[in-house]
C-alpha cells in the first residue's frame, strides 16, 4: 500500500509545514502541495493526487478540512477512491476507510448528507412556488442579458465540473489508451476503451474520445505523446482489409484479454470486418492467423491467454454465426 499525502492552505502566506510534518511522520512517500481555497473543487494538485492513487493505495490528509469544505465533496472524493479499490485516511479525524470503523463513520455522514439534501430540495421547491406566485422570473439575470463576466464564470464552472468528472472516472479506461497509443489508430482504441467501460456507461465515439484525451492532456493529467500520429501504413493490394482486422483484434484483446475465439469472430463481424473467404462468420483458422500477426507485432497485452501460442493449437471452439 502506497500512502499518498495531500496538503493544502488557502494562500501563499500560510504555512504548509505542520501538515507536511504530520504526513511524513505517517509514512507518506509522495505529497501533493496546494495553495487554493477549500471551496474550490477544481484544484489541480488535488486532481493530480487522485490520478496518482492506484488500487490498494491510500490518500492521506492531516485534517478533513484540508481536503474538502463540504460533506458532499468529501463523500464524492471518498467514493471515487473506493471505486478504484483505494482508501482514504484523515490523521486528525476518526476516518480510515481501510477499517470498519472508518467506513461506519462515512456511512453515517452519508445519511446526514442525504437528509440535508432532502431538506434543501423541499425548501427550494417551496421558495420557487412562492416566487412564481409573486410574478418573479427565475434564472440568472446575467445569463439572460448575456453578460460577458457571467458567461466567463459559467464557462469556468463547466470546465471545472468536466475536469472533476473525468478525473474520477479516467483510470477505468485511460490505461487502455496509454497502452495502445500512438501505435494503434483511434478507431481501434475506441473499440478497446468501450469494452472496458462499466455496464450502463455512455460509450465513446472516436471524436469524443480524442476530444477527451486532448482535454486531459491540456490539464497535464495525460502525457501528450498519446496524441501523436499513428504509424502510417502502406499496405499492398489485398492486405489493407487484413491489417484493419488485425488492428481490431489488437483493440479487442486490450479491452478483453480473456475473449474467446467465438466472441472475437462475432465482434469482428459487428465492427464490419468480413471473413477473407466471404460468408457470415470467421473460421477459427482465419482468426488464428490474425492472432499470430497481432502476437508477432507485440500487441497482445500481458495476462492475455492469447499470448501463448499453445492455446491456439487447442481444438477449435464452436463459432457463432453472425446475422
Amino acid at each position: 500500500m502506497a500512502l499518498i499525502g495531500y496538503a493544502r492552505v488557502s494562500t501563499d502566506d500560510q504555512n504548509l509545514g505542520p501538515q507536511l510534518d504530520a504526513l511524513r511522520a505517517a509514512g507518506c512517500g509522495e505529497i501533493f502541495e496546494e495553495y487554493a481555497s477549500g471551496g474550490n473543487r477544481s484544484r489541480p494538485q488535488l486532481a493530480a493526487a487522485l490520478a496518482r492513487v492506484r488500487r490498494g493505495d491510500m490518500l492521506v490528509v492531516a485534517r478533513i478540512d484540508r481536503l474538502a469544505r463540504s460533506l458532499s465533496h468529501l463523500l464524492a472524493v471518498v467514493e471515487t477512491l473506493r471505486a478504484r479499490g483505494a482508501h482514504f485516511k484523515s490523521l486528525a479525524d476518526p476516518i480510515d476507510t481501510a477499517g470498519p470503523s472508518g467506513v461506519l463513520v462515512l456511512q453515517m455522514l452519508g445519511a446526514v448528507a442525504e437528509f440535508e439534501r432532502s431538506l434543501i430540495r423541499e425548501r427550494t421547491v417551496v421558495g420557487v412556488k412562492a416566487a412564481r406566485a409573486r410574478g418573479r422570473v427565475g434564472g440568472n439575470p446575467g445569463l439572460r442579458d448575456k453578460d460577458p463576466v457571467v458567461l466567463a464564470k459559467l464557462a469556468a464552472s463547466r470546465h471545472a465540473t468536466r475536469l472533476a468528472r473525468l478525473t474520477a472516472e479516467m483510470e477505468t479506461w485511460m490505461p487502455v489508451v496509454r497502452r495502445l497509443r500512438p501505435q494503434t489508430a483511434w478507431p481501434e482504441v475506441t473499440v478497446a476503451v468501450n469494452v472496458v467501460l462499466p455496464v450502463g456507461s455512455k460509450t465513446f465515439t472516436e471524436s469524443r474520445l480524442v476530444s477527451t484525451v486532448r482535454f486531459l492532456a491540456a490539464e497535464g493529467l495525460v502525457d501528450a505523446v498519446v496524441l501523436g500520429m499513428a504509424p502510417r501504413r502502406k499496405p499492398r493490394k489485398g492486405v489493407a482489409a487484413r491489417q484493419r482486422a488485425c488492428d481490431a483484434v489488437a483493440g479487442l484483446l486490450a479491452g478483453r484479454p480473456r475473449i474467446t475465439l467465438a466472441e472475437m469472430g462475432v465482434e469482428l463481424v459487428r465492427l464490419g470486418h468480413r471473413p477473407p473467404r466471404g460468408g457470415t462468420s470467421w473460421a477459427p483458422a482465419s482468426l488464428n492467423a490474425l492472432l499470430d500477426r497481432v502476437r508477432l507485432a507485440g500487441l497482445v497485452p500481458p495476462g492475455s491467454k492469447w499470448g501463448d501460442k499453445k492455446v491456439w493449437d487447442s481444438p477449435a471452439e464452436p463459432m457463432v454465426i453472425a446475422t
